[in-house]
């Protein structure tokens, strides 16, 4: 439980400090013989700040219940 809640706590971390992620797709439209077209389209994914303390207050409290088990 102690390994998920340190990586719960670094993706929260992440998560705080890059609030979405932006990547490029691209895609082929037409491929007649020697002619291509291909379309590139811009996607982002966002999330909610919260989402990543909840992450990190999750990841804490594992550490935390671990250590008292242990």
């Amino acid at each position: 439980m102690r390994i998920l809640g340190i990586i719960l706590i670094v993706v929260g971390v992440l998560m705080l400090i890059f609030t979405n992620i932006s990547f490029t797709k691209e895609e082929k439209v037409v491929d007649v013989g020697p002619l291509e077209v291909n379309k590139k389209e811009k996607h982002t994914i966002d999330w909610p700040n919260y989402a990543g303390a909840i992450a990190v207050i999750g990841g804490i409290a594992l550490v935390v219940l671990d250590k008292r088990r242990a």
